[in-house]
């Protein structure tokens, strides 16, 4: 079992992007544990309402009324069969129930059942946006209620306070969701359903693939088909027996000829992968297995867009859609779903979409200019660090299930010897290793030793060696006999729970005693390592390379180095980024600037706005100077406050030096 991705655990502010790409993955969450029950309904839909297969097979018989008929409700919304309840009641609340338990278990769960309930009985349209909103709310309001009294009850009372709390709770949020929140939600699902049918009338609905094939790549998808498409499009189905709406996210066609293209023109890795990627991708349903190939050439979004709309103009000239989500996006999952008299419309659809996007992707790659091999690698990495978590498909790409050798083949020795190597081995190496040392020894492998060195000082002993993508060439020459795992984001990188997923893999259970920390223990020194005077509340410089030298000049004037190291960070940060993850950066100098360094230093500088750091937002910025170990164990602390949102956010209120460096020296090693 991996452990939860670091990059949860402490997230820097972040952008509108990234509140939409929760929100989504919120619903996602809501919604993709219920699909085997969106799939029952679809099916029993295809079967028994009264434009069925079935009840086409009973036709002419003497009793049309019969079995066929009582199951479908002849597909009616208040119809006495399994079909109407089954969109009116259980998928609502069912939608509930997961909300609800993701915030807070089976007691958040019960609440936000019973707050659905109050939506679904409130409304004339299937309420799953309703739920999607009663639900989580049941489950917080739940656990702020247990909060108040935790710990407080008499023994003996617990069972019934439990009780009593969740049921009142339950019956006024139900009350609340009868009278607000389900009129509400009604009147925005038929002001969304009357855009939806205005667009089809305009023949204008082919244009939603503009927003629709980049919002996949971005992982913003989730919101748009969870939190919208589902809702609408099964409100539609019910009405009409299917949905083009089911397809507009779905369709297979576009990802699927954006493959075919690289198998025909790709190069390299990318040209290798192809074949394997497209059969999960059309066969298995994972679209997030094209993303990093576009990731790789943005401009083949343009074939995504267009077959996109290819896929969509086919249906909406056909009038063809499915009868219920297709999840997930697989052919196979399509055709399962496909409403009768459509399934002309969706395989033209299908196939013209993945014709569409060949023959755009096949141009723009057959007169791409760009004569070097696309880093696929590197690619899916972005799309790791963008899903916020490690992809189940990405070791059809990259060609590994974990941390991969050398010779790019999957580990299978036991490893016992982790190193994170960097240019100069005193700041984002240290950083890195104490993040991944902590989830290492977390999941019960301390007698793996994790350390920090030079790429320059690099001997090959280890088992394993982490390092920045742009120096895992370098670092391979020095340990060729080595693992190698490339990282970008040190603070937070899907790379750390694969390399746990393997140490589980060849080590076994973790049940090591702790190994030698090879950080030294804080000394007198280390605290004079960040003086008050180098900390800085209000950074006056508006882009990293005026950071970088804010930072370094604080150094300077600590007596901590000399004025030439400055130069040597801005060298530094030339080659490769500092930028950690969650919104901090760590600027330092090069292995060669070290004889710059008159004595261990750190700075820190806050700032209100974040400093675009080569794409990435900076908060905060820490300077460094290493002139041996000493620093280290400052350096941990910094890292494990920045895995902490609330050690960050105390962070971003502090108001005084003192404050800063009391977070710092508090943080646990």
């Amino acid at each position: 079992m991996s452990a939860p991705a670091i990059a949860q655990d402490a997230p820097p502010r972040t952008g509108m992007r990234v509140r939409v790409q929760k929100l989504g993955t919120a619903l996602s969450n809501m919604v993709m544990p219920n699909i085997g029950a969106f799939i029952a309904w679809g099916l029993i839909t295809a079967l028994f309402i009264k434009e069925g297969w079935l009840q086409a097979i009973f036709t002419g018989l003497q009793d049309p009324d019969g079995w066929v008929a009582k199951i479908g409700g002849w597909g009616s919304y208040d119809g006495a069969g399994i079909v109407g309840p089954m969109i009116t009641y259980l998928l609502p609340i069912l939608i509930g129930f997961t909300g609800g338990r993701m915030i807070h278990g089976n007691r958040g769960a019960v609440v936000g059942a019973i707050a659905t309930m109050g939506v679904v009985a409130g409304a004339d349209v299937p309420m799953f946006m309703g739920a999607m909103i009663m639900g989580p709310l049941g489950g917080w309001c739940m656990k702020k209620l247990d909060a108040l009294w935790d710990g407080k009850i008499r023994p003996g009372f617990e069972m019934l306070v439990d009780n009593f709390s969740a049921g009142i709770l339950g019956m006024i949020l139900a009350i609340f969701g009868f009278f607000g929140i389900g009129p509400i939600v009604s009147a925005f699902t038929r002001g969304a359903g009357n855009a939806v049918d205005f667009l089809v009338d305009n023949d204008l609905l082919p244009l939603t693939s503009i927003l629709i094939e980049p919002a996949k790549v971005l992982f913003l998808n989730n919101a748009i088909n969870h939190g919208v498409l589902t809702p609408l499009g099964t409100t539609q189905a019910l009405e009409t027996g299917k949905s083009i709406l089911f397809l507009l996210e779905a369709n297979p066609g576009p990802g699927l000829g954006i493959l075919l293209a690289f198998m025909a023109f790709g190069k390299g890795v990318a040209r290798a992968s192809a074949p394997g990627a497209a059969i999960i991708q059309f066969f298995g349903g994972i679209h997030e297995i094209y993303f990093p190939y576009v990731l790789m050439k943005p401009k083949l979004i343009i074939a995504a867009i267009l077959g996109g709309m290819t896929g969509v103009f086919i249906n909406v000239l056909f009038g063809s859609g499915l009868r219920a989500p297709a999840a997930p996006g697989s052919i196979i999952a399509v055709y399962a779903q496909t409403a009768s008299g459509s399934f002309l419309g969706v395989t033209l659809s299908v196939f013209g979409a993945a014709a569409v996007s060949f023959a755009v992707a096949g141009l723009l790659l057959k007169t791409d200019r760009d004569t070097d091999e696309s880093d696929l690698a590197a690619a899916t990495a972005e799309m790791e660090s963008m899903k916020g978590k490690k992809s189940s498909v990405a070791s059809a790409l990259t060609g590994r299930g974990g941390a991969d050798g050398a010779d790019g083949n999957v580990m299978t020795k036991s490893i016992s010897t982790i190193v994170f190597a960097c240019d100069a081995g005193m700041g984002s190496s240290a950083m890195g290793a104490s993040v991944l040392r902590r989830k290492v020894q977390k999941a019960g492998f301390g007698d793996v030793k994790v350390t920090n060195a030079a790429i320059s000082n690099l001997t090959d002993t280890y088992d394993l060696v982490v390092s920045h993508r742009d120096l895992t060439a370098r670092a391979r020459q020095k340990t060729p006999s080595a693992a190698h795992v490339s990282v970008e984001d040190f603070m937070s990188s899907p790379r750390y729970d694969e390399i746990v997923e393997q140490l589980q893999q060849t080590n076994g259970g973790g049940s090591g005693a702790p190994a030698d920390e090879p950080v030294v223990e804080e000394s007198a020194g280390e605290t004079d390592a960040l003086a008050l005077e180098s900390i800085v509340l209000n950074g006056t410089a508006r882009n990293a390379a005026d950071a970088i030298s804010e930072a370094g000049q604080l150094l300077v004037a600590a007596g901590a180095v000399e004025p030439s190291y400055v130069d040597a960070m801005h060298e530094r940060e030339r080659s490769i980024s500092t930028y950690m993850g969650n919104g901090l950066a760590i600027p330092h100098g090069t292995n060669d600037a070290k004889d710059a360094i008159r004595r261990t230093g750190l700075s820190f500088v806050r700032y209100a706005e974040p400093i675009d750091w080569n794409g990435k937002p900076a908060e905060f910025v820490v300077g460094i100077a290493g002139a041996g170990k000493d620093h280290m164990a400052l350096l941990t602390k910094i890292a494990q406050v920045f895995l902490k949102s609330e050690d960050v956010a105390r962070l971003r209120e502090a108001q005084t030096a003192e404050e800063v460096k009391a977070i710092l020296n508090a943080a646990d090693k």
